[in-house]
């Protein structure tokens, strides 16, 4: 499923805060994004029928929550990234971050940490 940038703005506010309301969901995004009412509105729509959100109605009110995972969503997204710009390889962009020095010192112990625990 392909989620766009502004919806996965919604996306996050339901994963950092689980199960909202439509209002709940525009007081966490609206301000920050510049956004209307109407904008949130139909992103929530567009992820409802996407089935990455899940709406449920409680009187007068929908509430809805992720079907979507921020894991399953991050592992499509940077695997499509890989694909698309490194030829499905992880070692290349790596390289392209340490050539454009965009790597810090933390970024650099942390890669070699990891990759001694991958070796063992």
């Amino acid at each position: 499923m392909k989620i766009s940038a502004a919806e996965s703005v919604v996306m996050e506010a339901l994963w950092r805060r689980g199960t909202l309301t439509s209002e709940a969901i525009m007081a966490e995004v609206c301000e920050p994004q510049g956004w209307t009412e109407g904008t949130v509105k139909v992103l929530i729509s567009r992820l409802v029928k996407k089935k990455a959100l899940a709406a449920r109605a409680e009187g007068r009110r929908y509430h809805y929550s992720p079907l979507l995972t921020r894991e399953a969503y991050v592992g499509a997204e940077s695997q499509g990234l890989l694909d698309r710009l490194f030829d499905g390889r992880l070692a290349p962009l790596v390289m392209h971050f340490s050539q454009s020095d965009k790597l810090s010192d933390q970024d650099i112990a942390e890669l070699k940490a990891l990759v001694e625990r991958i070796g063992k």
